[in-house]
């Protein structure tokens, strides 16, 4: 007992030795959701309203829930073991591996699962070979998809961190991702083709961080906002973007996170343009950026309270103001545009709660505001103001171990992540960060999740999800008011009721066998009010067109199998 006591003390020392911050990619959904339950039933606290993770806090928590390895059913010991091999490197120690071609003190390289790790007193590192093949299909034809690529991790002393990879995608079949379509498929920029299309996927970069903090360069996804179906404040489904982020947690009771990031806003600028040898004209896109930034205060354990604001804006230089992390950036742009016609740029304001303070549940709700008048909230005002509540709730292992069931409500109002001039959206490569779902929507999502043994995930789920007239950002005159003063989900433009089931098995680390099917319901609706300024109006075919891919059009079943070797 003494030993083992010695052992979880000596690990829980090292990883606070290292300070790195390798993010670990929102793709790996599995970490994530066992972390989740861990803290669910009270073995660890999380603050989940920001990911990705770094690894060595993944790390760290794994070792947390090492010491109350007693209080794990058989399901959870086995998958901490698992997921601690996973994180070796973050432990200062060479992971188990099978089929080993080389190991010794520094070194492993093994061909199950494929992998290059190495040790020493000054650097770490891992690369693993990224391959995968999705093959969908149902009464519409068959969609083929396929991945490969690399990842490489490297922890240089104590401090520094540089990390990247990359991956190349091809689909052959059409394609289920686009800026319009109201889905929660990752988003790419395709090179298109009669056949399909391919995207190459590189996300990467450098961080310094010590024991309190980050600080860093990347490339990469980002969601803010406790979820279980995709967040309304950032969901991390569009093209991974650059920016400068910062990461602090000075006491147990507060955390900040800020980034700036570079957004791609697919607006053309008439002023910007190279001429080719033959005089020609190539116009550049208009700028775009992002700043912002969530605090997280802890009252008490397990209770988490966030609060943050953001800005949009697309001058032609960056603006230093909104390096400030700590800044309410409202406030500054009404300083530095007043006096113009539109005299401010696009700023928002964010909320999340999470409790899990009752064992076994997990309590959440998080709000988007893209503009508050008070005025609006009054009983007899009809203007209302362009926000997205999420509420949620997961209740975990109760009454039965390895069971958990999910509950998700989503409501949009009208106009919510637009803007009357289009590089200011809350988007980027014309993918909203925000809900799949945009504005004027609703959603409601119901799970059940049984994870029988290690690496085995079972899911069974209904959404019904509705969007609701569709407006453009018109500022002609009162247009605006009169959109906003327009019943939420007045009249149903598009639906989509679906029933799925999901099975994948997580065979080695981050090797990966999937099953998924999905009988699904998606219907375009006509209209049969007056239409009003502003607003988009199309037949049923129309939106139907406009919000689903032909492919997933009416009833179908549609089946995917699936395997892959990173993700």
């Amino acid at each position: 007992m003494k030993k083992t006591i010695f052992s979880i003390l000596f690990a829980i020392a090292v990883i606070s030795i290292y300070a790195q911050d390798i993010p670990e990619h929102i793709s790996y959904t599995r970490i994530y959701d066992y972390l989740d339950e861990l803290a669910i039933d009270g073995i660890i606290d999380l603050n989940s309203v920001a990911k990705p993770y770094a690894r060595v806090f993944i790390a760290n928590k794994l070792v947390e829930a090492q010491t109350h390895k007693n209080q794990l059913n058989k399901r959870q010991q086995d998958e901490l073991k698992f997921f601690l091999n996973e994180f070796a490197l973050e432990q200062d120690r060479l992971p188990d591996s099978h089929l080993t071609l080389s190991k010794n003190d520094q070194l492993n390289v093994a061909l199950l699962q494929p992998a290059f790790n190495y040790r020493d007193t000054l650097f770490r590192a891992r690369i693993t070979p990224i391959l995968g093949m999705d093959i969908t299909r149902n009464g519409n034809g068959t969609i083929i998809k396929r991945w490969y690529g690399a990842d490489f991790q490297t922890m240089i002393g104590k401090n520094l961190s540089v990390y990247g990879s990359l991956r190349d995608i091809s689909v052959d079949g059409p394609l289920l991702a686009r800026p319009t379509y109201l889905n929660d498929y990752p988003g790419y920029e395709y090179k298109e083709s009669t056949a399909g299309g391919d995207f190459s996927d590189s996300r990467g970069g450098i961080k310094y961080s010590w024991n309190w903090g980050s600080i860093g360069l990347v490339k990469d996804n980002v969601i803010w906002g406790d979820n279980y179906h995709g967040s309304n404040i950032l969901s991390g489904r569009t093209p991974s973007f650059p920016m400068l982020t910062l990461h602090l947690k000075p006491a147990k009771w507060f955390e900040m996170q800020y980034f700036h990031g570079w957004l791609v806003s697919n607006v053309l600028d008439s002023t910007r343009y190279y001429v080719d040898n033959l005089g020609a004209k190539h116009y550049r896109m208009t700028n775009k950026f992002i700043a912002a930034n969530m605090f997280t205060f802890t009252p008490v354990c397990n209770f988490n309270f966030s609060i943050g604001n953001s800005i949009i804006y697309a001058e032609e230089d960056i603006q230093p103001a909104y390096f400030i992390p700590f800044a309410f950036y409202k406030s500054i742009d009404h300083t530095l545009t007043k006096g113009l016609a539109l005299e401010n740029q696009n700023s928002q304001v964010f909320m999340n709660i999470s409790s899990r303070n009752i064992k076994h549940l997990h309590l959440f709700t998080s709000i988007y505001a893209d503009e508050i008048m008070w005025s609006r909230f009054l009983s007899n005002s009809k203007q209302r103001n362009p926000v997205s509540v999420k509420v949620g709730a997961d209740l975990s292992n109760f009454p039965f171990d390895n069971l958990s069931v999910i509950g998700e409500y989503t409501l949009t109002n009208i106009i919510n992540y637009k803007h009357s001039i289009p590089a200011l959206t809350w988007a980027s490569n014309d993918y909203n960060l925000g809900s799949y779902l945009g504005d004027n929507s609703q959603e409601i999502y119901l799970a059940m999740r049984y994870k029988p043994i290690r690496g085995l995930d079972l899911s069974l789920s209904y959404m019904d999800a509705k969007h609701g007239n569709e407006y453009d950002y018109v500022r002609d005159g009162h247009a605006i008011d009169n959109i906003i003063s327009q019943p939420v989900l007045g009249e149903i433009t598009w639906s989509n009721k679906t029933i799925g089931f999901n099975a994948q098995y997580e065979v080695l680390n981050n090797a990966y066998a999937i099953i998924n099917v999905a009988y699904s319901d998606i219907r375009g609706h006509n209209l049969t009010s007056t239409p009003i300024v502003g607003e988009v109006r199309k037949t049923a075919q129309g939106y139907l067109d406009l919000f689903t891919p032909a492919y997933l059009q009416g009833k179908n079943t549609t089946i995917t199998l699936g395997f892959s070797f990173g993700f």
